[in-house]
């Protein structure tokens, strides 16, 4: 069964910073893009960043290039997102996903997600 265990939400100040991470078995780290996705409350499922986990491609949305940033580490079959510069319009349940095809990854059509982890950005 796959798992992607997400850890790393909570409240934080406008400005502030956050790190996410989302921990796959080896099998589906291996085997599939990983992506960030976020849902805030009333708005559709937007897709963040993405990461190739067996090549240098990654994504970010425009509306967070230049604060955030997805990363991995390879060994331990986690993925990274780095969050800075937080606004409130960032406050929304970010969930990890998986795919072995990076167009249907970020059509959000994943096969594999997770549970969720919320982020608040207060003003």
């Amino acid at each position: 069964q796959v798992q992607l265990r997400e850890s790393g939400g909570g409240s934080v100040q406008a400005g502030g910073s956050l790190r996410l991470s989302c921990t796959a078995s080896t099998y589906t780290y291996r085997s599939n893009s990983m992506a960030w996705f976020r849902q805030a409350p009333g708005k559709a499922r937007e897709a963040v960043a993405a990461i190739s986990t067996i090549s240098t491609r990654t994504y970010h949305a425009d509306s967070v290039k230049g604060r955030f940033t997805i990363s991995q580490y390879y060994a331990e079959n986690t993925v990274y997102l780095e969050m800075n510069s937080l606004k409130p319009d960032d406050t929304a349940m970010y969930y990890c996903a998986a795919d072995p095809n990076w167009d249907t990854l970020l059509r959000g059509a994943a096969n594999y997600w997770g549970q969720g982890t919320q982020v608040t950005v207060s003003s």
